[in-house]
């Protein structure tokens, strides 16, 4: 799979704040990407240095296996924010205007109206659209171009349930057209809908990388309690068919083998002489992935003296 997109060691100050921190990432053709993090993680920063909008205190990036060009930007289409569309005018008459500033020619237009399931009210003022279709007309505004790559800074950010909703339909059908997505987002349910791939980053570091189902914790999620946390967390890291042993609040979270049941981790307990009063378990997405990748940077960061 040829690489669309391949980050090293990338690193961003702004002052005394380290907004990014020695990233590497390589994003390969046709994947589509969550760029995934709380607010200050490095996720816009990350885009703006590849999109030659920010420059990158140290480390580098390419595109297209070559160096940044103006060329090689050409084959990408950015959505970082909505544009300043003439709401006075349709959807059509605005998009007539983007190709002509874009030197593009026009007969793309119906295409991505279609793309973005707007045809049917591409004669109507943009005044009269919702928010989410103001955003669907930019993501068509966007792939005008026929760009090979398409990046997202927060496409849903400010939408409706139906807003949002509709809008990744969009990144869905334009995925399935064999376009690179690559989408920044704070919102952990749409990412896990949407993407192939995602990268988790945390104060500019990058705490994960991979497939979905690398970042997600497999094998199934037990949740326990019993008697003294600590004491517990010793004992459940003994516990035969268990992985990874990870706290959270007052209770034990257990990622175990496969081919172990609870009930098997629960008999444990009992030949050991403890008594589960809690033992719950759940199948793992990304969001319980994420909190735990948050926990643990947390719990290996340095105390502050």
């Amino acid at each position: 799979m040829a690489t669309v997109l391949e980050i090293s060691n990338l690193s961003k100050r702004y002052g005394k704040v380290q907004a990014l921190q020695s990233l590497n990432l390589k994003v390969e053709a046709g994947s589509t990407w969550g760029i995934l993090g709380p607010n200050g993680s490095g996720k816009t920063t990350t885009l703006g240095i590849v999109l030659g909008v920010l420059k990158a205190t140290t480390g580098d990036y390419s595109w297209f296996d070559a160096a940044p060009t103006a060329q090689a930007r050409r084959r990408v289409g950015t959505l970082l924010e909505t544009p300043n569309f003439y709401t006075y005018l349709s959807a059509q008459r605005n998009l007539e205007i983007v190709a002509a500033i874009k030197g593009r020619g026009q007969e793309r237009i119906k295409e991505v109206l279609d793309l973005v399931l707007l045809s049917q009210r591409s004669k109507d003022a943009i005044s009269t659209y919702s928010l989410g279709m103001r955003q669907r007309l930019a993501l068509a505004s966007a792939l005008l171009s026929d760009p090979e790559v398409l990046v997202l800074d927060e496409p849903t950010n400010g939408l409706d349930p139906q807003g949002i909703a509709d809008v990744r339909a969009v990144i869905q059908r334009t995925a399935q057209t064999g376009k690179t997505i690559i989408m920044a987002s704070h919102i952990l349910d749409e990412v896990e809908k949407v993407c192939t791939h995602v990268a988790v980053l945390k104060q500019g570091k990058r705490l994960a990388a991979g497939s979905l189902s690398e970042v997600l914790t497999s094998g199934p999620l037990l949740q326990i309690s019993g008697g003294e946390l600590s004491t517990l967390k010793q004992m459940a890291e003994q516990c035969p068919g268990v992985k990874q042993v990870r706290e959270n609040g007052d209770k034990l979270e257990l990622n175990l083998e496969n081919e172990k049941t609870p009930s098997e981790i629960n008999r444990w307990f009992m030949e050991q002489g403890v008594a589960l009063s809690h033992l719950a378990i759940y199948k793992p997405n990304l969001e319980s992935g994420f909190l735990a990748l948050i926990r643990e940077e947390k719990q290996d960061a340095p105390a502050d003296h």
